[in-house]
């Protein structure tokens, strides 16, 4: 069982697209099912029509699923229980600690193995409040829930790049002052009573993927296997993005390219078929290899033509 999870923060571009590509030929070579998750409990980000979009494009490039759309935020019972039932075995307690609170007080040089945008949690608040009560009465405050790390990494066995090292640093958030749930609490959850068994996405979540497997230990919960793969780039080496021009697919779609081209460019950038052939998803299902996906990350250029196009 896979999911193909969408978030309704943008539009769905070539990286999105070569990641749910993947996902979904694994599942469907195997027999599986695949699901449709919109991940947004991200609210302040999410962009009014992107989920109608994403569900467009999907459909656009073909790549289907199994059962009915679920929407991540009409889930928020689960995400509570989980989440009661760590703060009830005290393993998670509130912090009321401000971004900027936070980013001063691990301002001070240290080692660490998270990406460099991520500001390691110093543990401000971990043994300052007994409740959430408490730490919304004195500090004036909404209160955080923060997971209580404890012992050591999580290496996993990658599927597609072998052994991780899973590294954990820092107590993460479950719950946001605001009350949504995390991301990491939520998908968690969401894959766990979905029967999620293989997830594969872009390697830029492999830090998320320790703190994952800690979750499904501290629930007693089977967890999936996780295979990621390299991001697809401009030639700056960054992920792609506006400075790299319009990589989206609504963009193409309305230049006249067919799904078959987008499809057989991705294709053909993963090393799953020759150069200038165009394919739709189940032209590829038979022949799929996860091990034929090179290692490195894949550079689009900006100038890059799918193929057909002079």
């Amino acid at each position: 069982m896979g999911r193909l999870a969408p978030s309704p923060t943008g539009v769905l571009h070539l990286g999105n697209a070569r990641s749910f590509l993947i996902a979904w030929l694994s599942i469907r070579q195997q027999g599986g099912r695949i699901l449709l998750r919109i991940e947004d409990l991200d609210g302040p980000r999410v962009r009014k029509g992107a989920t109608e979009a994403a569900i467009e494009d999907l459909q656009w490039l073909g790549l289907d699923w199994d059962g009915e759309v679920l929407i991540q935020s009409h889930f928020r019972e689960r995400h509570d229980q989980a989440l009661e039932d760590l703060v009830s075995r005290g393993l998670a307690y509130p912090c009321t600690c401000t971004r900027s609170e936070i980013e001063s007080a691990a301002s001070a040089p240290h080692e660490s193995n998270l990406p460099s945008s991520e500001t390691v949690y110093p543990g401000t608040c971990r043994d300052r409040w007994s409740s959430v009560e408490e730490a919304r009465r004195v500090s004036g405050r909404e209160a955080a829930i923060r997971l209580r790390l404890e012992g050591s990494p999580i290496p996993f066995e990658d599927r597609f790049r072998g052994s991780e090292p899973g590294h954990l640093e820092g107590d993460f958030v479950l719950r946001k002052r605001d009350g949504t749930p995390s991301y990491q609490l939520a998908v968690v959850a969401d894959d766990a009573a979905d029967g999620i068994t293989e997830v594969i996405r872009a390697d830029d979540l492999i830090p998320s993927t320790p703190r994952q497997l800690l979750l499904y230990r501290l629930f007693g919960w089977q967890p999936p296997s996780f295979a990621h793969l390299p991001l697809l780039v401009g030639p700056d080496g960054l992920r792609l993005a506006k400075r790299h021009g319009d990589t989206s697919l609504a963009h193409y779609r309305s230049q006249g390219v067919t799904p078959d081209e987008v499809v057989g460019t991705l294709a053909s950038l993963s090393g799953l078929v020759g150069p200038g052939l165009k394919r739709m998803p189940e032209d590829l299902i038979d022949d799929f290899d996860l091990g034929r996906i090179g290692k490195d990350p894949l550079i689009w250029d900006g100038t890059r033509q799918v193929p057909g196009r002079d």
